[in-house]
């Protein structure tokens, strides 16, 4: 995808499988988050060529009983410290503590938790893009209408994605990680 013609100023960015490592079971604990390689360092250098940043994130464990919303702000904060020692800023997190049964608005694949952000900001969400790992990122992206990126190297949802949806959605570029999708929306 050619992003330079584009007029972004915001990246909304999926949390889990974005920046940190998706365990499958819940990050719980500030002791299992686990960064993955070079996305501190990605967010930085979006940081430093001026755009802001904010994580709408899922987090259901909250309902489930998992862990509790004052466990998740030790999460975050970890998050924001290691991104600040990398020389980068996270401008805002939105998460949503429902399941899917809630039926809330803010659950991705709705798109409520981008709205409140552009709320919040002051963003135009047509100037944004949505960066997650999942549909259901997309579709809240989407449905928001922000452009959108994949990140996976899920060969079965990359299938799905291009052959199981119709356009805009099968066009969705894809990345293995965020660094690949910062340089390449960089250059």
């Amino acid at each position: 995808m050619n992003w330079s013609g584009l007029d972004i100023s915001t990246l909304i960015l999926d949390r889990d499988g974005v920046i940190n490592r998706e365990t499958g079971n819940f990050v719980k604990t500030p002791d299992e988050w686990q960064v993955l390689a070079g996305s501190l360092n990605a967010i930085a250098c979006l940081s430093q060529q001026g755009y802001r940043i904010f994580v709408a994130t899922n987090q259901s464990g909250i309902a489930r009983g998992l862990y509790t919303e004052n466990t998740l702000k030790k999460i975050h904060q970890l998050m924001l410290d290691q991104v600040s020692q990398s020389g980068g800023v996270i401008n805002g997190i939105y998460y949503c503590p429902h399941v899917d049964s809630d039926n809330c608005e803010c659950r991705k694949p709705k798109s409520g938790l981008l709205r409140q952000i552009s709320e919040d900001h002051g963003i135009d969400l047509s100037k944004s893009v949505m960066v997650g790992d999942s549909i259901r990122d997309l579709q809240a992206g989407m449905g928001a209408g922000t452009y959108s990126a994949l990140i996976s190297r899920d060969e079965e949802l990359i299938h799905k994605l291009k052959h199981d949806f119709a356009a805009p959605m099968a066009k969705v570029p894809v990345y293995a990680d965020l660094p690949q999708f910062v340089n390449d929306f960089l250059a």
